[in-house]
C-alpha cells in the first residue's frame, strides 16, 4: 500500500488531500478496464478513451481555468502534480493522457484571447478536444534557438512551413499549439493554434518508443491558419513557451515520484513474501539498505516537487529554479529507485508483463522531455548564479 502521509505536509489543503484520496479510488475501480485490453497496435485509441473518460470524470478540469470549466481561477500546480503522481502509480499512459491535455492547452489558458479560450479550452476540460504542444525539431530539442519552422503573416492569415517532431499526442490531437519563427522578425517566435485539419498541416509518420504512446513528426506545407488563432503577442512565443513550461515542468517531477512510489510498493511487497535462504528478502540488511535507499529518494523527491508547485501557487512568482530542481532530481532518482526495484526482483524485474519492468520502461523519457536532465543543471547554475550576482540570495 502506497504512503499517504506526506499528504499532511503543510504544501497542502484539504481540497488537495480530498483530489489525491478521491482520484486514487476512481484510478482503482476505472483504468484497469480501460488499460486490460491497451496494446502496442491500439495506443491511440486507449489514449482516446482514457482523455474521454479523465474528462467524464471531472480531471481534466484542473487543466483549465475555473471561468472556461475548470476548478481553480488559475492553474493550480498542486493539483496537478498530487494528479499526474497519482495517475503514474496506477498506469504510465493515463499520465500521458492528462498530462497532455494540460501542457497541450496551456499555453492558451496563459496567454490565449478569451475567444480561444472560449473555443477550446471547455472542449480540452471535458475530453472532447485532445491538445498538442509543437515545440521540438530535430535540431532544435533543447536548443529551441536552432529552431527552423516558420510563421509569416500574410494579411488576415499566418502561413506556417517546416516540421515538428517527437510531438506526444501527434496524430490524435484535435489542434496543435505550433511555436514557430517569424522569417522577417529578427528570428521572433510565436505561438499560434493550429487544428488538425488545416489545410498544408499533416502527419508525416509515427515513431515508435520504448513505453508506447502517441509519438509523430509534424509538416506544415503553406498552412494557412486565421490570425486570430495567435496566442499571446506576435514575436512573444518564447515568452508563451517558457511561461507554459514555468508550470507543467514541476509536474513531470510529479509523474517521476508516482513511478517511483509504485516501485517501492512494488518492491516492498515483493520483498516480504520472497523466501531466501531460510528468510525472506525482507529480512536481508543489503535489501534493507536498498529499501533505505528508495524510501529516502522518495520522500526528497516529493519535497521538491510540492515546494516548487506551492511556491508557484502561493507565492505567484516565477519557479524556474525550484521546477528545474524539482523535474532534475525527482526524475533521475526515480530512475535509481526503479533500477533498485528491477534489481531486486530478479529475473522477473526484466520480464515482460511484471510491473517494474514496465516501470523501468516508463521512467527513461522523463529524464529527456520538457528539458533533460543536463539541460535542467544548466538553468539550475544560471539561475543560482543570477541570484547571487543580484544579491538576491543571502551569503549567510
Amino acid at each position: 500500500m502506497s504512503d499517504f502521509s506526506y499528504l499532511d505536509w503543510p504544501f497542502f489543503d484539504d481540497a488537495h488531500r480530498k483530489l489525491a484520496r478521491e482520484l486514487d479510488d476512481w484510478s482503482a475501480r476505472t483504468l484497469p478496464a480501460i488499460l486490460g485490453e491497451a496494446n502496442d497496435n491500439n495506443i491511440e485509441e486507449t489514449c482516446r478513451s482514457l482523455v474521454a473518460s479523465l474528462g467524464a470524470g471531472g480531471w481534466l478540469k484542473y487543466t483549465v481555468p475555473g471561468e472556461y470549466g475548470g476548478v481553480y481561477p488559475e492553474l493550480d500546480v498542486r493539483s496537478l502534480c498530487i494528479i499526474r503522481e497519482t495517475l503514474a502509480r496506477h498506469s504510465g499512459l493515463a499520465d500521458f493522457a492528462f498530462a497532455m491535455q494540460g501542457l497541450g492547452s496551456g499555453a492558451i489558458s496563459l496567454y490565449g484571447s478569451p475567444e480561444l479560450k472560449q473555443t477550446y479550452l471547455p472542449a480540452v476540460a471535458s475530453g472532447k478536444k485532445i491538445a498538442a504542444f509543437a515545440l521540438s525539431e530535430p535540431d532544435a530539442g533543447s536548443d529551441v534557438s536552432a529552431m527552423s519552422t516558420t510563421l509569416e503573416r500574410v494579411g488576415e492569415t499566418y502561413v506556417a512551413n517546416g516540421g515538428k517532431t517527437w510531438i506526444s499526442n501527434g496524430g490524435i490531437a484535435d489542434f496543435y499549439t505550433l511555436f514557430a519563427r517569424d522569417p522577417g522578425g529578427a528570428g521572433q517566435v510565436s505561438a499560434i493554434i493550429v487544428d488538425a485539419d488545416t489545410p498544408g498541416f499533416s502527419v508525416v509518420e509515427t515513431i515508435d518508443v520504448i513505453a508506447p504512446h502517441p509519438l509523430a513528426r509534424l509538416r506544415f506545407d503553406n498552412c494557412t491558419i486565421p490570425a486570430q488563432n495567435i496566442v499571446g503577442e506576435h514575436g512573444k512565443g518564447m515568452r508563451t513557451a517558457l511561461g507554459t513550461l514555468d508550470i507543467f515542468r514541476s509536474t513531470v517531477g510529479a509523474a517521476a515520484l508516482g513511478f517511483a512510489r509504485r516501485a517501492l510498493d512494488e518492491t516492498t511487497g515483493h520483498a516480504l513474501t520472497r523466501k531466501m535462504f531460510g528468510q525472506t528478502l525482507a529480512d536481508m540488511p543489503i535489501a534493507q539498505a536498498h529499501l533505505a535507499e528508495m524510501a529516502l529518494d522518495v520522500d526528497a523527491s516529493a519535497l521538491l516537487v510540492y515546494r516548487s508547485a506551492w511556491t508557484k501557487d502561493v507565492k505567484k512568482t516565477r519557479v524556474t529554479r525550484e521546477a528545474a530542481m524539482a523535474k532534475l532530481f525527482a526524475t533521475d532518482q526515480s530512475q535509481l529507485v526503479i533500477d533498485k526495484a528491477v534489481q531486486m526482483f530478479g529475473a522477473l524485474g526484466v520480464t515482460r508483463g511484471v510491473k517494474v519492468e514496465e516501470l523501468y520502461r516508463e521512467i527513461r523519457a522523463l529524464r529527456i522531455y520538457e528539458g533533460a536532465s543536463d539541460v535542467q543543471k544548466i538553468v539550475i547554475a544560471r539561475q543560482h548564479l543570477n541570484n547571487h550576482k543580484s544579491g538576491t540570495v543571502s551569503d549567510v
